[in-house]
């Protein structure tokens, strides 16, 4: 086991936003939390990446404790997140973006091999290395998102809504990417409200509503329990 929350609550002064929430991520997979807006699914992650302090519960990662680990321990340990709204640094290049997501390194010919990794995966990146990065469209600075939360060289990738706010075209070549990162040996938990691609590429997938977890199951068994077609999918 990856990763696993074991009843996890977290509060925000007195309203509580996550009841009790128990995932589990195995080695190798990827593992879907879709919801509503409002669910809990961001809250989750920051719970995870230990922006936000849990109120009960733990967090397990890699065999280690970490609930009361610092952020930066976390990403030392190989636990990175590609945050809702990309997070990018605008007045900084699209190569010192990718720079600074390997800040904790010391390995520089190991950062290097990485860096042509990423120009490889997201070719825009490569042309527009250059380029400032708040000059870039929503696209690709999701694609330069993705590529530095990939430069700490994670064991495990966590990916807050990478489809919000692309067109469709895009949301399909961001999902065929992170299909791609797993097929290459990433362990990747995606938070996403985009559903049905999410549960595509998901081998399981927990639903979230209100701060609980009241489904789970393979990708494909959500994908089409008449349930969460209904909820998630737009279909009746």
């Amino acid at each position: 086991m990856l990763l696993e929350l074991r009843g996890v609550s977290l509060f925000y002064n007195r309203i509580q936003a996550l009841h009790e929430i128990s995932l589990e991520v195995d080695q190798g997979e990827v593992v879907a939390l879709i919801g509503a807006n409002g669910a809990g699914k961001t809250t989750t992650m920051r719970a995870i990446s230990g922006l936000r302090p849990i109120g009960a519960g733990a967090i397990h990662f890699d065999g280690q404790d970490i609930s009361r680990l610092r952020p930066d321990k976390r990403v030392i340990r190989g636990l990175c997140q590609s945050p809702e709204g990309r997070g990018i640094f605008p007045g900084m290049t699209v190569l010192e973006n990718l720079e600074m997501g390997a800040y904790t390194r010391r390995d520089r010919a190991g950062v290097a091999s990485d860096l042509n990794r990423i120009f490889e995966l997201f070719p825009r990146l490569a042309e527009r290395r250059r380029q400032a990065a708040g000059t870039m469209s929503g696209g690709e600075q999701q694609m330069l998102a993705v590529g530095r939360a990939l430069m700490s060289k994670p064991k495990l990738l966590l990916l807050d809504e990478p489809s919000m706010g692309l067109a469709p075209m895009l949301i399909q070549q961001i999902f065929a990417i992170i299909k791609e990162i797993n097929q290459q040996g990433m362990t990747v938990l995606v938070v996403e409200q985009n559903a049905q691609q999410a549960l595509k590429i998901a081998h399981r997938a927990y639903v979230l509503e209100t701060g609980r977890i009241v489904k789970s199951g393979t990708g494909d068994e959500l994908l089409h329990d008449p349930a969460v077609k209904e909820a998630y999918l737009g279909v009746a």
